[in-house]
């Protein structure tokens, strides 16, 4: 149990002694889960957030230098003004978790999404680095919170640049997944929409790869939170889908997120 979760069943003890015992193990239970999760995610979600800024701002820095073009300070200040939004939309998605309220989960087409990210995701690998995108034909639509998973896709794009370190290219892929004969641990049978990100750089042994989803755990000492990975996972959780990666080290990381399928696409 974390800090947080046995500071909070603490106070939900007090609460249920001084009201008569009237709240239930269930619904301490509940609320000790969801501040677990909140303190997990908040340090990855304020972490990506900073990025995103990061890439608003290194798009007024390009709009200033090309003050002569218009037409190109034009794009620029649009793809500002978009990071300021996805920004406020991920911090909306994050006070609607903390106040206890449902993900907000969409019905949605995932290449249209990834399509929609691909400017800030290139700002995020930054120079020296390809981001390239290959997405599939026939890609179910999907249940997922459109805030989330930017915060989500971003968190991996950025992992997979500092892996690669002299640069190259992160590849990003979608296409139609049926599992079956899953393996525990593995997704439930059925279809899924599965986003792939793939990059060749320094890749993980296996003992860090069994570490690398735990709160807290990074390989990049102190410019490392420890809490993107654990973030992504948890948001896997929230929209019922699943969170793989696989990696060998000299040679890459995959990492795969699968999105359910609404009920009647099933």
């Amino acid at each position: 149990m974390t800090d947080m979760a046995f500071r909070a069943e603490r106070l939900l003890q007090r609460q249920a002694e001084s009201s008569g015992g009237a709240q239930t193990a269930e619904q301490r239970q509940r609320a000790i889960r969801r501040l677990a999760s909140l303190g997990e995610m908040t340090g990855g979600i304020a972490h990506d957030l900073r990025n995103i800024l990061a890439i608003v701002e290194s798009g007024l820095r390009l709009a200033e230098r090309k003050a002569d073009q218009p037409e190109s300070v034009r794009a620029f200040i649009a793809a500002a003004r978009e990071g300021v939004a996805r920004g406020v939309e991920l911090i909306s998605q994050l006070l609607a978790f903390a106040d206890d309220r449902e993900p907000n989960l969409q019905v949605r087409d995932l290449n249209e999404l990834v399509s929609f990210s691909a400017p800030f995701l290139r700002y995020g690998a930054g120079p020296g680095v390809r981001v390239r995108l290959e997405l599939g034909s026939d890609i179910p639509s999907c249940l997922i919170d459109p805030a989330l998973f930017d915060a989500a896709v971003l968190n991996i794009v950025l992992n997979a640049r500092d892996a690669l370190r002299g640069g190259g290219e992160i590849w990003i892929g979608t296409e139609r997944l049926v599992a079956t004969n899953c393996a525990p641990g593995g997704p439930a049978p059925g279809t899924y929409a599965r986003l792939r990100v793939k990059d060749k750089g320094c890749g993980m042994s296996q003992e860090v790869l069994q570490k690398v989803l735990d709160p807290f755990f990074t390989t990049k000492g102190e410019n490392g939170t420890g809490m993107g990975l654990a973030q992504v996972r948890t948001f896997m959780q929230m929209v019922g889908g699943h969170l793989s990666i696989a990696s060998e080290r000299g040679t890459g990381t995959t990492v795969d997120l699968l999105f359910p399928l609404p009920e009647a696409a099933t």
